[in-house]
């Protein structure tokens, strides 16, 4: 899977938000100092040159769409992380996940919830 930097993250993350958008109302989502308009470009350009932004050419204006669902990369984004880090045990990953990263009863109990309706749903296909 390709990864994009954070940068190109961040502005994907506008995208994904936005749906489809302008150059200019990119820029104007990110926080001041706002990046230059051909850092943009670029960041765009790569972008596109990876697969994860499409355009639409109204004039000479571009509205760009994000092409990978925000959830498509994620999960394959958790899915690497997964198997560099915890030896492609998702067991592993579950365990530091309820024990290292100071979860609420309350948060564990929401995991535990939405575990149990997956594992019913699966169950059912």
């Amino acid at each position: 899977m390709i990864q994009l930097s954070k940068t190109e993250e961040q502005l994907m993350d506008y995208l994904w938000k936005a749906e489809k958008a302008f150059m200019k109302d990119l820029i104007d989502s990110f926080p001041e100092p706002k990046p230059a308009t051909t850092t943009v470009a670029t960041l765009l350009k790569r972008m596109q040159d990876k697969g994860f932004v499409g355009y639409t050419l109204y004039g000479n204006s571009r509205e760009y769409y994000p092409i990978v669902p925000k959830t498509e990369y994620f999960s394959k984004q958790v899915g690497g992380m997964i198997k560099t880090f915890f030896n492609d045990s998702v067991s592993q990953f579950g365990s530091f996940f309820a024990k290292d990263t100071n979860m609420s009863t309350a948060e564990l109990e929401e995991l535990r919830n939405i575990i149990e309706i997956e594992i019913n749903r699966k169950k059912s296909e």
